[in-house]
């Protein structure tokens, strides 16, 4: 069917329009059930609402969180909800995204010390609880940009034709297997920082096409990381053990997964072998066995695609300088079905899901649906949090949101995030970030 721009009015517009696509979504019109308790492994969460990782551009050119960094995070420790994914932290200079990508490292410990400090002392004081803010480690890979002088100094995994078709990337940009190796240590000395900077957890980021998520679909790369399936995952797996050596009973090791791609194999994971788009949850569900069956992992946040490609992914749009190749909804259904496949597999692993802005003030209705019906456990927000931090309360209190405090989904504020442009909402707060955008165009 031809897209249409969002016109939902009431739920049923919504349960009429996935009818007529052939596709389901978990709705539900009591969200109640996002107050209550979310509890795994030793970790109790006080609701079922989360902010997911959405990264502000905005560090110190040494990776130290900047004053509007401060004012981001303490708006979202206070908005109430009870886990704050916390955007994407590079683990290495030449990973970085941007020189205002943050940067966790000795130096700017003692800055993230005090920001996480304020955080939980800004979520207690205003919501009777400090938020449960998890780390994210990672390695921007393919989108490295350390240096604002230069252009961008990707290290890939291989080369990905659907990412070079207008960008060819130098062969001499594809990592070796000594750089990998020397990663998993770096993680691990990530996940020693996240501690000591006070973070509840450390992620170990194996999504959205950086170089973990690379690795993943590395089909086709000769050597230790790539080709089979223990190669591929080698990195991702010994970074996770390396993490795990300083786990204690205060400071969880976690992960964030994308379990589909997109891009048809060879270039794609968690896709079919016949080099279509369908979706092949085999590899994502050996993954996830080895992290929470064999390392213990209690908590993984799944999640689809490249939004620097593939926007509609993971993402899911109203306008963009094209419309979305699916409708919206049919992209909304595949990350909840995936989801669901997962957690039912492992009915004891916590797990967080995604990508719920599109349906702006039906969004708590989606996420009371998913809970209740064992899709997940927890509900990460990523736009709607840049849009109105304090979504969560407004949940809490009302059991809704307003439709004029919600997300547009007009991605704006992805396309300051590909740019390496300080990010945020350009239509609800544009004294702030309305003359980025400008500066983009």
């Amino acid at each position: 069917m031809k897209y249409q721009p969002f016109h939902y009015r009431v739920l049923e517009d919504v349960e009429t329009e996935l009818k007529t696509l052939g596709k389901a979504l978990p709705l539900s019109r009591n969200t109640s059930i996002l107050k209550e308790t979310c509890t795994f492994g030793s970790v109790a969460l006080h609701n079922r609402l989360g902010i997911a990782p959405m990264e502000g551009v905005d560090s110190l050119p040494n990776g130290a969180p900047s004053d509007l960094t401060r004012e981001r995070y303490i708006k979202l420790a206070e908005g109430g909800a009870a886990l704050i994914w916390f955007e994407a932290v590079s683990i290495v200079p030449e990973g970085r995204s941007s020189i205002r990508q943050l940067f966790l490292n000795r130096e700017t410990l003692p800055a993230f010390q005090k920001l996480v400090s304020e955080m939980k002392e800004a979520g207690l004081k205003k919501n009777g609880y400090a938020p449960y803010i998890i780390m994210q480690a990672n390695h921007a890979g393919r989108y490295s940009r350390p240096n604002p002088e230069t252009r961008p100094e990707p290290i890939i995994a291989y080369h990905r034709p659907e990412h070079e078709k207008l960008r060819p990337v130098d062969s001499s940009r594809i990592a070796t297997d000594d750089y990998l190796e020397s990663l998993e240590e770096k993680f691990g000395e990530s996940a020693e920082f996240s501690q000591l900077a006070g973070f509840d957890a450390v992620d170990i980021k194996s999504c959205h096409g950086y170089l973990l998520d690379e690795l993943a679909s590395a089909y086709t790369r000769e050597g230790r990381y790539g080709g089979s399936f223990e190669n591929r995952f080698r990195l991702l797996i010994n970074a996770t053990k390396n993490a795990l050596r300083v786990q204690t009973k205060n400071f969880t090791v976690v992960a964030r997964i994308g379990i589909y791609d997109g891009f048809a194999y060879p270039h794609g994971f968690g896709m079919a072998r016949d080099g279509s788009l369908t979706p092949d949850y085999e590899e994502p569900i050996k993954l996830v066995r080895i992290l929470h069956k064999e390392l213990g992992i209690p908590f993984i946040n799944f999640t689809m695609g490249d939004p620097h490609q593939l926007y509609h992914v993971t993402r899911p749009y109203d306008r963009d300088i094209v419309d979305p190749t699916e409708h919206p909804l049919e992209s909304m259904a595949r990350m909840y079905e995936g989801c669901g496949i997962i957690k039912k597999t492992f009915p004891n692993l916590g797990v967080a899901s995604s990508a719920p802005s599109y349906l702006r003030q039906f969004s708590p209705n989606l996420a009371a649906g998913a809970v209740e019906q064992g899709v997940c456990d927890v509900i990460c927000f990523g736009r709607l949090s840049f849009v109105n931090p304090n979504f969560a309360n407004d949940i809490l209190t009302t059991g809704t949101i307003e439709a004029k405090d919600t997300c547009v989904t007009c991605s704006m504020c992805s396309k300051l995030i590909r740019a390496g442009l300080t990010t945020g909402c350009v239509v609800r707060n544009p004294q702030t970030y309305l003359g980025f955008y400008k500066s983009l165009q």
